[in-house]
């Protein structure tokens, strides 16, 4: 189903789900499954509050409404990042529920020896196997990217692995596992450092502004509903600082700026 059908969020919001496997390599339970309601169907990931595994930096029982925040922020911004995402009860109750994203086998991310780094991408880090043979980690340079760059900047994505970034059958670029996201302190982690101290487009700077003006319009109050006020707050000095700045940011030195692992 195209993540841009209108019909999708009432899909989500009142579909009936019927779970089929889970995602094992997830560390938080993430299920997989269909969703069915008025003639329409499709396939979802559903992440139950009650199966959220605790964590020392962020309030326990909120990566889920993390998750719908994220996507607010992405559709407000006018990137569609973030695919099509609600807050509901669901079989193992309240949680996100998510359209399934189809993939295929273009690759955004790379891990590679530094003589097979493809042309155009940017280098990240450059570090040593166990064994001392030399690697890269990589990603390509696409607007895609950079959207998604920004966005969790603003977002402050602590969890921006090269296994998160999707490429969609539809021809478009996808974000998922956002339930890290939206903290107080700076905790960007990200495996797309590759445009530090690059300008922003045009484009980017007016998704930026829309998201600025949408913040004031009504985005605050739904932000609100799973955010703390200083939250939200917070959130809305990162886009401040960014559209200032005009440029993506450097590491903070806070904590590490990768995560681990990768990928």
């Amino acid at each position: 189903m195209d993540p841009r059908d209108p019909a999708v969020p009432g899909l989500l919001r009142h579909g009936r789900i019927e779970i089929t496997g889970r995602l094992v390599d997830a560390s938080n339970a993430t299920l997989f499954g269909s969703i069915s309601h008025d003639g329409l169907a499709a396939e979802c990931v559903y992440k139950p509050v009650r199966g959220e595994r605790p964590l020392w930096d962020f309030p326990d029982g909120t990566l889920a409404g993390r998750e719908l925040a994220s996507f607010l922020v992405s559709e407000a911004m006018g990137f569609h990042v973030v695919p099509p995402t609600v807050h509901r009860d669901g079989p193992f109750g309240p949680g996100m529920v998510q359209l399934w994203i189809d993939t295929d086998d273009q690759e955004f991310v790379d891990i590679c020896t530094p003589k097979e780094m493809r042309k155009g991408w940017l280098g990240v880090l450059r570090a040593r196997s166990d064994s001392g043979r030399p690697a890269v980690l990589a990603h390509a340079d696409t607007e895609a990217l950079r959207r998604m760059a920004a966005f969790d900047v603003v977002v402050n994505n602590a969890d921006r692995k090269g296994g998160h970034v999707l490429s969609g059958v539809d021809g478009r670029v996808y974000g998922v596992d956002h339930g890290l996201t939206m903290h107080i302190e700076d905790k960007l982690r990200t495996v797309l450092w590759g445009f530090v101290g690059q300008a922003l487009s045009p484009e980017i700077v007016e998704g930026l502004e829309k998201l600025r003006a949408g913040f004031d319009g009504g985005l605050a109050d739904e932000l609100g509903d799973h955010l703390t006020r200083r939250e939200t707050r917070a959130f809305a000095d990162r886009v401040d600082a960014l559209l200032e700045a005009r440029q993506y940011p450097e590491p903070s030195g806070y904590g590490p700026a990768i995560p681990w692992p990768a990928f």
